[in-house]
């Protein structure tokens, strides 16, 4: 198939990115799973404070394109349903040093039990955001597209692939589950490429089929075999450039392995169609986030 259903998003294998808001019980999962490692039995230093209504503002620290709000506010709303949360950048949104992200008007002992938790996720996610939205402009005004791996932290798979989306990527894979992915140990197993690629039309015929080549002969072979992308390995530029003619837009063509930034550009001029990038997910530097409360008049801020 040309194109196939990836969490929350259908994607074309080139064609604009659907960015849609992440499933509201996944959500839901991920925040009470991280908010009972967090709380435990309880916040002790919270409960010495007394419960009244408080305000608090995040601010962002650096320069970031800001991702995760929906985790973000679920945090919050599970210990006060009655929080307000009053965002002033968009999702997606790219913001400066300083800015101001939200104001929150809730419970004083809710705000700062939630505070740590929500910051996890909205760092993380905006990380891999702001990181993808960098790799998307290396390729401005070029027919090359990024994509994702699965290359995730343990257990936000789903919450930093749509992170990717929103800073303008494309979520390759979400599993072993969804895409048939052939590389040199099966073409080995199976004795070639055609024989791997019949068999898994025949048993998965619903599913896309990805295969990895080490030469244009396999490419030709793939090309023959009717895959639905190929993956080019350890192909230099000039190759990938041979790849691309050879090709003629037959089958789109993914370049992959320890693709740096200051890379891409020069990948893209070849002409292939993807570049998969596992740093996007892997390699996360938490976006610089600070969240404080706002105290009476008569006292100064307290920071979380």
């Amino acid at each position: 198939p040309s194109n196939w259903i990836c969490w929350g998003c259908e994607l074309s294998l080139i064609g604009p990115i659907a960015l849609t808001a992440p499933e509201k019980a996944r959500v839901a999962l991920d925040v009470q799973r991280a908010l009972e490692e967090d709380l435990g039995l309880g916040d002790v230093t919270a409960a010495l404070l007394p419960d009244r209504p408080a305000v608090a503002e995040l601010r962002c620290k650096s320069n970031a394109v800001i991702a995760g709000r929906p985790w973000f506010d679920a945090c919050f709303l599970v210990l006060d349903p009655a929080i307000q949360i009053e965002w002033q950048v968009q999702e997606g949104a790219s913001v400066t040093a300083g800015s101001l992200i939200c104001r929150l008007r809730g419970r004083s002992r809710a705000l700062v039990s939630a505070e740590r938790t929500a910051l996890n996720f909205l760092q993380t996610l905006s990380a891999t955001a702001t990181t993808t939205a960098q790799y998307v402009a290396a390729l401005q005004g070029m027919h090359t597209r990024v994509l994702d791996t699965r290359k995730t932290l343990p257990g936000l798979r789903l919450a930093q692939k749509y992170a990717v989306r929103v800073g303008g990527g494309i979520n390759h894979r979400v599993g072993l589950f969804d895409a048939v992915m052939v590389k040199e140990n099966h073409i080995a197993a199976a004795g070639s490429i055609a024989a791997v690629v019949t068999q898994a039309k025949a048993l998965h015929p619903g599913l896309p089929i990805i295969v990895e080549v080490e030469s244009l002969q396999e490419l030709l072979q793939a090309i023959d075999s009717r895959v639905d992308r190929v993956l080019l390995d350890e192909f230099d530029e000039s190759e990938m450039c041979e790849a691309v003619t050879l090709t003629a837009g037959r089958v789109p063509l993914e370049v992959s392995g320890g693709v740096a930034l200051a890379d891409v550009s020069r990948i893209g001029a070849t002409g292939v169609d993807f570049i998969s990038v596992g740093s996007l997910t892997k390699h996360v530097q938490a976006v610089d986030l600070s969240l404080r409360v706002l105290p009476p008049p008569d006292r100064g801020m307290v920071s979380l």
